[in-house]
């Protein structure tokens, strides 16, 4: 196993601290909605997705804990290939989006619907991987232009049942106290993904991101919903001074 490199980023208000040799806190402070605070810690900001370094076989494990169990917004950690680009805006080097790729334990708030399905979970504690199909980029330039008609309810859930069919998802709703220490291990195989919580399984899928991907350690107060009637909303929360702190981190 090897210690991942990694690197913060975060928005003005964001903090990310060395507390330990290999243990980290990420810690937003309270605040009203409407502004985005994020602590990060990644080790792929200023690659291009193909250079992203982690193909399977891998295996993620990590301890944490969180300050509160019902924090609003989102976190968690695991692997993905920031399909959104979100690292152009804080320097990072990815302009085009691209369909999700991930295997991660996340959390999100009631506010959040964060599956293209009925039959999965789509916000609380979730072990969750996503599979997209290997396409080129340039086709979602003028997808890109054309997003905000989905806000039109009825597009919105014909794009959303689309979604559903062309991307395949799978998730696991997780019961256990978040601000408690527990060890999480993401096992990554080419034909599926064992999620892990203090050594005993907790859920198998045969959804198998496609490589190449990075790891992610997050908290933010964002939310996004797409719902099963097609509305869309998405948007920042008020939330109180909030941090996850992690230790004992190994990739290999």
């Amino acid at each position: 196993m090897e210690s991942a490199q990694l690197d913060p980023h975060t928005t003005p208000a964001g903090r990310v601290e060395q507390i330990t040799d290999g243990g980290w806190r990420l810690s937003i402070p309270a605040g009203e909605a409407g502004e985005y605070r994020l602590a990060q810690l990644d080790d792929y900001h200023n690659l291009r997705r193909l250079g992203f370094p982690w193909q399977p076989p891998g295996r993620l494990s990590l301890s944490a804990r969180s300050s509160r169990t019902d924090l609003p917004g989102t976190w968690g950690f695991g692997l993905w290939n920031d399909p959104f680009g979100a690292g152009l805006a804080y320097g990072g080097s990815r302009l085009l989006p691209a369909l999700p790729q991930a295997a991660w334990f996340f959390f999100a708030s009631e506010n959040n619907y964060l599956s293209f399905r009925q039959d999965k979970p789509a916000h609380g504690a979730l072990a969750a991987a996503f599979r997209s199909p290997d396409v080129p980029v340039w086709p979602f330039v003028p997808l890109a232009v054309a997003a905000p008609l989905l806000l039109i309810r009825p597009l919105g859930r014909l794009a959303r049942g689309a979604a559903g069919r062309i991307i395949l998802e799978d998730a696991a709703s997780l019961s256990l106290d978040v601000t408690e220490w527990h060890t999480y291990t993401v096992d990554w195989q080419a034909d599926g993904v064992r999620f892990s919580i203090d050594g005993q399984e907790a859920f198998f899928t045969s959804v198998s991101p496609r490589p190449p991907l990075g790891v992610v350690i997050w908290i933010d107060n964002q939310y996004a919903a797409w719902n099963p009637d097609g509305s869309l909303n998405f948007g920042t929360l008020q939330n109180p001074a909030a941090w996850i702190e992690i230790k004992d981190l190994e990739i290999g």
